[in-house]
């Protein structure tokens, strides 16, 4: 578990780090950005009545089946729909707690952890700070490939078989019902539960079943351009995750979500998980994950994207942490759009499925199973509740509970 959640970055040269326990947390974002402790805590205390009254609803049980809303959890959660801010946006949720607009930015990136806009998205996305506040900050040993490992490693001591490297190009359904799927062979299911981008399923694997037209066009989540640097040196100022903010915040999120384009100044993600594992890096050195939000993609000219995207945040980092980083970076790979799209099948290359920029998102995400052929069912970041590792836990767990006596 870590002590800090994020070290921040602002152009003018503020920083912060975010420590994990809030009520230090409190302390040090009302001393350092000066801030009236009450707003703080006022806003974590509304953050914390959204998750309880809307996690178990919301994220844990299917939105699709009747018996959810006829639960003690929809009760409490119509009962309580008026902290939800469900009819605003998640921008202005900020500036109601907060007057110093370097915090309003700082809860704005949370809307980022979906792939959304802050400036769209509900107000309601203010509780995803209670995640990490109250129930820690943690990098699993080895890095996050490990948590597919660690899955992986159950599945296989609990008898099942994978087959890699295999691609399915059909799913079979005979009778209005999921009988097996096609791939070198045909293989015969009881039931069948997909993971794959659900845009790109209903356009290939189950190409031939009715499509779910208004799901399927739903604006979708951002996509990314990640530069990965190995780095020659280490850097003290800089933590797991670190964030370097652009002066240009809303003009950012209009040009990814409107324009489709990449602001000249765009706000850095860097996570490095040798701070964590040194191991991951060689001595004396660090590996960067170096990410900036993007529009999906859409045709644009990503080689020209990717170059003048490279300069600005050289420029930027540089500045900030007092040296030439272009001189210190010994290794590089670059994943863009085209990419993503290419080697995960998501839809224009999205990270998280569709966005969650209107008031209906949540509803029309695909359900996590098909309303129109038995026995398939549906998980992963494309399916409810949606995007992101935790949620994508949540969505199989979900599947576990739907199917019955497979359960």
């Amino acid at each position: 578990q870590k002590d800090s959640i994020c070290n921040y970055f602002w152009n003018d040269g503020k920083t912060f780090t975010a420590s994990a326990d809030k009520q230090e947390f409190v302390k040090d974002a009302s001393e350092n950005f000066e801030e009236p402790k009450v707003h703080i805590e006022n806003y974590l205390k509304n953050s914390e009545e959204k998750y309880d009254l809307t996690a178990n609803l919301f994220l844990e049980k299917s939105l699709h089946k009747a018996s959810t809303y006829l639960s003690k959890d929809a009760i409490r959660g119509v009962l309580g729909m008026g902290k939800l801010d469900l009819m605003t946006n998640l921008n202005a949720v900020n500036e109601r707690y907060f007057n110093n607009p370097k915090l309003v930015q700082l809860f704005n990136t949370y809307a980022t952890y979906n792939g959304s806009n802050p400036y769209s998205t509900l107000g309601i996305m203010s509780l995803i700070p209670q995640l990490e506040m109250q129930f820690g900050t943690f990098y699993p040993k080895g890095g996050m490939h490990q948590i597919t490992m660690s899955l992986y490693k159950l599945a296989i001591e609990e008898g099942v078989t994978f087959s890699f490297e295999n691609p399915v190009e059909k799913v079979c359904v005979e009778g209005g019902a999921a009988t097996g799927v096609i791939a070198d062979r045909q293989y015969d299911a009881d039931l069948i539960i997909c993971n794959m981008d659900v845009f790109s399923a209903y356009q290939t694997i189950l190409k031939n079943e009715k499509k779910p037209k208004r799901i399927l066009s739903q604006e979708r989540s951002s996509s990314a351009l990640i530069f990965y640097w190995g780095i020659d040196r280490t850097f003290d100022q800089l933590d797991l995750h670190n964030i370097f903010f652009s002066d240009h915040y809303e003009q950012e999120f209009d040009l990814i979500f409107e324009k489709e384009r990449v602001h000249e100044d765009p706000t850095i993600y860097i996570n490095i998980t040798s701070k964590e594992d040194p191991e991951h890096a060689p001595k004396g050195g660090e590996n960067w994950f170096v990410m900036i939000n993007t529009p999906g993609n859409k045709g644009q000219n990503w080689d020209e994207i990717k170059s003048a995207s490279k300069r600005s945040i050289l420029e930027k980092l540089s500045k900030a942490l007092g040296t030439d980083i272009e001189k210190h970076i010994v290794t590089e790979e670059i994943l863009d759009p085209v990419r993503i799209e290419k080697d995960t099948l998501s839809h224009e290359g999205s990270l998280y499925g569709t966005s969650s920029n209107s008031k209906f998102a949540a509803f029309l995400r695909h359900p996590n199973f098909s309303t129109t052929v038995d026995k398939l069912y549906f998980c992963g970041g494309s399916a409810h509740p949606g995007g992101g590792i935790p949620l994508c836990l949540l969505s199989a767990k979900i599947v576990s509970e739907l199917i019955p006596e497979h359960g």
